[in-house]
């Protein structure tokens, strides 16, 4: 068989407009959504004042809700075989409580607990909302996956904003008021959506999916991978990189809120263009740039820096969307599985990844490790070329 023949997509899918409405509609229940999980970091030196934690038991917190994400694939199996669209509309209200109920938590244990099954909530929306977004999407779904993209990381970027305001207000132990904007999400998401069919027209076995899978997920690690090293470069050690270059406190939380909100552009822009372009020329594009950018990044100085930050995270963060519609294209009948594996593979590279920048930075520096982290994510550029050849829904020939 060849890639040209690989089924891609159901006919009945490919041949359906993009549904702007009920796209939107999950986005908005994406933005809602991380909204929430946002709500974390900001709030913990208020938690440790209040529990009298160490740091080590602050930082431990996030731990518990990203263990969860271990059971994206698990969750994306049972959702393309009972009912994806639930998973996706109960997890705002789901996740909005849990985080909503931070500040009454009496002691770390509790708290724990909180956020141990908030993660399960995450992992439940994330896994199996980008199938129902392809679902929906038509020819579309790298538009669909951009806008997918978008709104989450603007629910990240507003998310901080709205704990402090709220704590601010209500204090801690009132914190729980900001729960009605989850419900709320809920409801319109089942207002929505709830007549959306369930599970793919035809669904495959594991068994049978596993070729495919092969084909997919072997190149896909050679991509996230080597591009974790420049990503997790960014958003996690730009500030300290630009602290340790002499910038101030604001300069180096600002740099880092630049660099996010260029990526929602660049989010809504990369998907969309690989409808038209091709996924593979994208992904080419947005890796070979970036890695080139953080070089011009490194030597720029002064108020150029803004401009640069502003084109690497666009470029950077450009991809994302398009690696979510290979997946969801490749694996039309177990979409929410292997989303699953996807986002499974991610949560696994991304803490050894931190790791070793954070070794390398230790022992040669951060401008070391970013140079470093720039040449590695070029190493991606061949596995996209070992993707499967065709991204375009092609109807299934039984």
């Amino acid at each position: 068989m060849t890639t040209e023949s690989l089924p891609l997509a159901s006919p009945v899918e490919a041949e359906e407009p993009f549904q702007t409405g009920r796209v939107l509609s999950i986005v908005g229940g994406h933005f809602t959504h991380d909204t929430y999980s946002a709500f974390v970091a900001p709030l913990l030196p208020l938690l440790i004042e209040k529990l009298s934690l160490s740091l080590t038991l602050a930082g431990g917190l996030a731990a518990f809700t990203q263990l969860p994400a271990i059971l994206n694939p698990f969750i994306g199996y049972l959702a393309d075989r009972i009912s994806l669209r639930y998973f996706v509309i109960l997890a705002p209200a789901v996740t909005a409580t849990l985080i909503s109920l931070m500040g009454l938590a009496p002691n770390y244990p509790m708290l724990a607990i909180l956020l141990l099954v908030t993660g399960v909530s995450v992992a439940a929306f994330h896994a199996p909302a980008p199938a129902m977004i392809a679902r929906i999407s038509g020819k579309e779904v790298g538009k669909g996956m951009s806008l997918f993209m978008a709104g989450g990381e603007l629910g990240r970027t507003v998310g901080p904003l709205l704990a402090v305001w709220a704590v601010s207000t209500w204090t801690l132990d009132g914190f729980y008021r900001v729960v009605i904007f989850g419900w709320a999400a809920s409801a319109v998401l089942y207002w929505r959506l709830h007549d959306i069919p369930a599970r793919p027209e035809r669904r495959q076995s594991v068994r049978a999916m596993l070729p495919a899978a092969r084909r997919l997920f072997l190149p896909l690690l050679g991509i996230v991978f080597p591009r974790a090293f420049l990503l997790a470069a960014l958003s996690v050690y730009l500030p300290t990189f630009m602290s340790q270059r002499g910038a101030g406190l604001w300069l180096a939380g600002a740099s880092l809120s630049i660099y996010e909100l260029a990526g929602v552009v660049g989010a809504l822009a990369g998907g969309t263009l690989s409808d038209r372009l091709g996924r593979k020329t994208i992904l080419l594009v947005g890796i070979a740039s970036s890695a080139l950018l953080m070089l011009v990044f490194l030597q720029t100085r002064g108020w150029l820096l803004g401009p640069v930050l502003l084109v690497l995270g666009f470029t950077a963060l450009s991809t994302t969307p398009v690696m979510l519609a290979v997946v969801q294209e490749q694996m039309p009948h177990n979409r929410a599985l292997a989303n699953g594996v996807y986002l499974a593979i991610s949560f696994l590279t991304r803490p050894l990844v931190v790791l070793l920048i954070g070794i390398v930075g230790d022992q040669f520096g951060l401008t070391a490790a970013y140079y470093g982290s720039a040449a590695i994510a070029l190493l991606a550029l061949p596995a996209v070329l070992y993707l499967p050849a065709s991204a375009t829904p092609s109807p299934i020939h039984d």
